[in-house]
């Protein structure tokens, strides 16, 4: 049996309001009773926590455990006989493209409680959900996203110190770097190989712009990578190397292509599918870096088959949420190694007798893994490349 009962929930951080500089209590405990003066006609309210959450009617089971933790996201009230399912395909600003099951492409805004309940998220709904949508009339192409479902799949990164979610709900992620223009970046194939094991997303490393090099040089990434499991491709939309074998990559379900601005991914998918027609541009003489040529997500169906999510050019990839102490679980070539060290909290970096230094001094190892496990081990949140 349920009934309506208020709790309170939390604002999402962008909207709390920041303490008042003249701070009556502060200045009571730093000066004392005299040092603060006394004024009738100052108002004084809630602050801290207590004015920082609101209270919303739910629906909650009386016979739910007392004192038990309720997630206020999953107590949102959805009379879903006036919804439709369906998956968000482009997200752009404040509006969201979303297609529901029975064939509809409607124009949506978020819910407003669903902006307001405690997100740490830079946005509310991501390319790739799925959710529940309320039309605003017949023949109309307008919606409102009352909810979201739970997420699978997901690729995910640390922005201004906030967890941006890139996609939802995918299989795959293609990591698309390149040779140069811009270099080749191994430490950032890291992060996002550490992105996709814990979001349950299975990579696939694309090197492109192989007829800008001797591919011969870079032959050790490529099998440094291929003997950890990870698949990994040559590719060139100049000479077509390898295009064949992405377009069969791409059948298999739902792909999220990321990576740095400049490395390709539009130019990749029109020689897959010239139909798409994506806008290309040259990387920047003056900062050798890409430019910014998709400037948003957007869930395209392939009529070779599969989906595919085309992201915007990245300039920096900070990982979220990964503790230091499960970075070791996170590096496949790691885990025969962490039952041998003698400290069951051995972190790799400084201990004697750790089996995983060892296995990089006999080269069982690659030690600019090593090194990339160093540098994020040790890494401030705030810091970026």
């Amino acid at each position: 049996m349920s009934k309506k009962r208020k709790i309170r929930v939390d604002f999402k951080k962008n909207r709390q309001k920041r303490t008042r500089a003249g701070d009556l209590t502060s200045r009571f405990h730093s000066q004392g009773a005299s040092g603060v003066d006394s004024t009738s006609s100052e108002r004084v309210r809630a602050k801290g926590d207590l004015s920082r959450r609101r209270t919303i009617l739910s629906d909650v089971d009386e016979n739910a455990a007392a004192g038990s933790r309720v997630d206020p996201a999953s107590l949102l009230s959805i009379d879903l006989s006036e919804c439709v399912p369906g998956r968000v395909v482009r997200v752009h600003g404040l509006e969201s493209i979303v297609e529901t099951d029975d064939g509809r492409s409607l124009r949506c805004g978020v819910r407003r409680l669903l902006k307001t309940i405690a997100i740490d998220g830079r946005g509310v709904v991501a390319v790739g959900d799925r959710v529940w949508v309320k039309p605003a009339g017949p023949g109309s192409d307008q919606g409102q996203i009352e909810n979201v479902e739970t997420r699978k799949g997901v690729v995910t990164r640390g922005y201004r110190r906030r967890e941006h979610i890139i996609v939802s709900n995918v299989d795959q992620l293609l990591i698309v770097c390149s040779f140069v223009e811009p270099d080749l970046k191994p430490a950032l194939i890291d992060r996002y190989l550490i992105s996709a094991e814990r979001g349950n997303v299975r990579p696939i490393i694309v090197i492109n712009k192989a007829d800008l090099v001797d591919v011969s040089s870079y032959q050790w990434v490529i099998g440094l990578y291929s003997q950890l499991g990870y698949e990994t491709i040559t590719t060139s939309t100049a000479d077509g190397r390898g295009v064949d074998r992405v377009k069969g990559v791409l059948a298999r379900g739902v792909t999220a292509l990321s990576g740095q601005s400049g490395v390709g991914k539009s130019s990749l998918l029109n020689a897959i599918e010239p139909g798409l027609k994506l806008k290309v541009r040259e990387v920047s003489g003056w900062t050798s870096k890409g430019k910014h040529t998709t400037t948003f997500a957007e869930l395209i169906k392939l009529e070779s088959g599969g989906r595919v999510v085309d992201t915007p050019g990245l300039r920096q990839f900070e990982l979220w949420g990964v503790d230091p102490g499960e970075l070791e679980g996170l590096f496949v070539e790691f885990r025969p190694f962490i039952p041998l060290c003698r400290f069951p909290d051995c972190s790799h970096t400084h201990e004697t007798a750790c089996a995983v230094k060892d296995a990089v001094s006999l080269g069982l190892i690659h030690i600019g893994r090593y090194e990339s496990y160093l540098k994020l081990y040790f890494r401030r949140p705030e810091e970026s490349d």
